[in-house]
């Protein structure tokens, strides 16, 4: 979409922040008024451009202390599918993300546990057992900070 001006990518930003905002709301701090910043949502949302809305959880309130990043490199690439190894590792409900990445991993997992303890039983019992898993690094989330992207 080539028709994105300063006014989108504001009410871009304001929504990245806080997506249950109302087109007033929005609006006003914008400077356009509320059918204006209902239509330009609407354009962005009909563009693909907003693909969704997501709910982000306190971790820590739900009683997970403890986020890991893995680096995993597959074993057997000829017998393990790529699609089948993430179907597996997307079934394990501690796993939050996974990405298949170019480097020395083939793929990036963010997991959380509760501790150190029950990260090693989701790690032991449900990562390592499943196939085509060969090399694992583990790095422990010490803090982190909330960056958003290039807009």
């Amino acid at each position: 979409m080539s028709d994105v001006d300063v006014t989108d990518l504001a009410i871009l930003r304001l929504l990245r922040e806080d997506s249950t905002q109302s087109a007033g709301a929005v609006g006003r701090r914008v400077g356009v008024s509320q059918p204006n910043a209902w239509r330009r949502i609407k354009r962005l949302r009909d563009a693909g451009i907003i693909a969704g809305e997501t709910v982000e959880f306190d971790l820590a309130a739900l009683g997970f202390g403890v986020t890991v990043f893995l680096g995993i490199k597959l074993a057997t690439r000829g017998r393990v599918s790529l699609d089948e190894f993430e179907r597996a590792i997307s079934a394990i409900p501690e796993v939050q993300t996974v990405e298949h990445v170019l480097g020395l991993y083939d793929y990036r997992v963010r997991v959380v546990a509760r501790d150190i303890a029950d990260f090693e039983r989701v790690l032991r019992r449900r990562i390592m057992t499943l196939p085509g898993v060969g090399d694992i690094e583990s790095n422990v989330l010490l803090s982190e900070e909330h960056r958003v992207g290039p807009l």
